[in-house]
């Protein structure tokens, strides 16, 4: 009675203001709208913000707009050099990739072939090794200083360049980090050709190779262009393999001159790094485009039904021998080039009996200050990162659920967005972005919360797609029955949504920190004294000449991601299909 008095007596503006009050708070109280600000809050925090403080400096440094200052920025002669390098090196990686990457996913996906899953499994290990790891054990193979080499009497003469360094070692390894990616995406083209089309053709006395061209190839052809885009998109932000292949013989792309830039002079060069960030954020994200219109085009071509599948016969085996061929020459080498040089003193020693020692993981493990540092740092950081976005994926994801299917699209596509972007430009926003203190923190630049707040936005996409994928499969009347029972959209998310999508969001957790256990290429600009993540440190071993310890580091980093990939093939049956690649 009280209430009803007071809005009687204060006049009809004020009831009506009060009744449409009302209306918005019983809104988002019942209707989800609280839950919808908040998602969108959080997207906008993670994805445009950033985004949109590049773009802005890149623009209009001193507050209004100049697009000519960005022009001359963009125009000088290195500039137009390392642009140039980035395209060659990556369309030409991109292209080696579909060379590698598609009759693995030929092989794996539509034949009989023996080990099929374990070579499935090794083929994706390059994607989930961070790319200085990989230049790294290839430098070490063949150089002349190669250790599992120089056993068999094969290394190269003493004072010889390394054949890796340069255009085409970058290509190559180029072409080796991003067929998985290649591999992925084909693969889930051809698993959705018909049988009946293969049989008939078959029937019709064609064969398995006239069958491949003339039929499955033209029908995955989205697939093949998609799968390229995605590989070049890969290449243009790679920083890793340019910075250890390319820089010491002043080889640059755009990644790599932004570093050096940054390195010699600083937040003063700001404004140019930014107009070179967007450059690159240009050519990603027409990959992207280019990739996201091949694939509009494939529920158009053709509809899913029973996956072909060729018998290879007597050839089963040739086939397999070619594959675990070049299985070790990407990988097993490599790695065992990189082991025994970490179980060497130092360069030039032979590896023996009597020369082997495990004395460069004690020193980066335990006695180096700086790499037991860099090794807590990333723990910490991967670990903060992974938990976060375990737990905060869940309710974003029911969030969405609460959009129009075109919102959803448009909203995931912007949570994708720092992940498609590369890391390098991710970074330049962020110093961009917390350079100058905000309120109530202050400035977050020369901290380690910068770093762990560049892995939240870069990573919030690997959290997202098993949650997303999971919720997505869950049956809704369990949800309907609970809300029917008087339970509130909180409890439904502790008690039924929660506990169902938690494997789910586990695996998205380990995703994330394997990328951000020994990444580089975000913290290459973000670390400080005392924050050293352990892609920077082993960046500097190499650079300081510290090889050894740098290739012990190095291992270390490849042990623990196949161990969490071990765990996540273990957890891989809870899971939703697709949301490990190799499975």
């Amino acid at each position: 009675m009280v209430v009803t008095h007071s809005i009687d007596t204060t006049g009809p503006a004020s009831t009506h203001a009060g009744s449409r009050l009302y209306r918005v708070w019983r809104y988002f109280r019942q209707d989800g709208g609280l839950s919808a600000v908040l998602v969108l809050a959080i997207i906008f925090v993670l994805s445009f913000l950033p985004m949109l403080r590049l773009l802005v400096t890149a623009v209009a440094p001193g507050g209004e707009i100049d697009l000519g200052a960005m022009a001359e920025r963009l125009s000088g002669a290195s500039v137009i050099r390392a642009t140039l390098n980035t395209l060659d090196t990556a369309f030409f990686g991109a292209v080696l990739a579909l060379l590698v990457g598609a009759p693995f996913a030929i092989g794996i996906a539509m034949t009989d072939l023996p080990g099929r899953k374990i070579l499935g499994f090794l083929l994706l290990l390059p994607l989930m090794i961070a790319p200085q790891v990989m230049a790294l054990s290839w430098l070490h193979l063949f150089g002349p200083s190669s250790t599992l080499l120089g056993a068999f009497g094969l290394a190269p003469p003493p004072g010889t360049s390394n054949p890796l360094l340069g255009r085409n070692g970058i290509i190559l390894l180029y072409a080796i980090q991003h067929a998985p990616i290649v591999f992925i995406t084909l693969r889930a083209g051809l698993t959705r050709v018909p049988r009946d089309l293969v049989e008939a053709a078959r029937s019709s006395g064609a064969s398995p190779l006239r069958v491949l061209l003339t039929i499955i190839l033209p029908m995955v052809r989205p697939y093949l262009v998609a799968a390229t885009a995605l590989a070049f998109v890969s290449g243009v932000g790679n920083f890793g393999i340019p910075a250890l292949l390319g820089m010491p013989v002043n080889y640059l792309t755009l990644t790599t001159m932004i570093y050096q830039r940054i390195a010699s002079f600083g937040p003063s060069v700001l404004p140019q790094v930014a107009a070179l960030s967007v450059l690159i954020a240009v050519l990603a994200l027409l990959g992207v485009v280019l990739q996201a219109l091949a694939l509009t085009k494939v529920s158009h071509r053709f509809t899913a039904g029973t996956p072909a599948r060729f018998t290879l016969g007597r050839y089963r085996w040739l086939f397999a021998t070619l594959g675990w061929a070049a299985i070790l020459f990407m990988l097993i080498l490599p790695v065992l080039a990189l082991t025994t040089t970490a179980l060497i003193p130092s360069f030039g020693v032979p590896l023996n009996w009597s020369t082997l020692t495990f004395s460069n993981f004690e020193e980066v493990l335990f006695r180096q200050a700086s790499t037991s540092r860099a090794f807590w740092n990333s723990a910490i950081l991967a670990c903060g990162a992974a938990l976060i976005l375990a737990v905060g994926s869940i309710p974003v994801a029911v969030g969405l659920e609460r959009f129009s299917r075109l919102s959803q699209r448009i909203l995931h596509g912007a949570i994708e967005l720092p992940y498609a972007l590369p890391g390098i430009v991710l970074a330049i926003a962020c110093i961009l972005l917390f350079l100058r203190p905000l309120p109530l923190i202050g400035s977050l630049y020369g901290t380690a919360w910068i770093i762990l707040v560049a892995y939240l936005m870069r990573f919030f996409a690997l959290a997202m797609k098993p949650v997303t994928t999971a919720i997505g499969q869950l049956s809704r009347d369990l949800n309907e029955a609970a809300a029917v029972s008087g339970a509130g959209p909180l409890r439904r998310l502790m008690t039924i949504t929660g506990p169902l999508t938690a494997p789910a969001a586990v695996a998205g957790a380990l995703l994330v920190f394997m990328s951000a256990f020994n990444e580089l290429t975000v913290s290459a600009l973000l670390w400080s004294s005392g924050h050293e993540t352990l892609g920077v440190v082993l960046f500097s071993l190499e650079e300081a000449g510290l090889g050894t310890h740098a290739a012990a580091i190095a291992v270390t980093t490849i042990l623990i991601v196949v161990v969490l990939l071990a765990v996540l093939d273990r957890l891989g049956k809870r899971l939703p299909p697709g949301v490990l690649p190799w499975r």
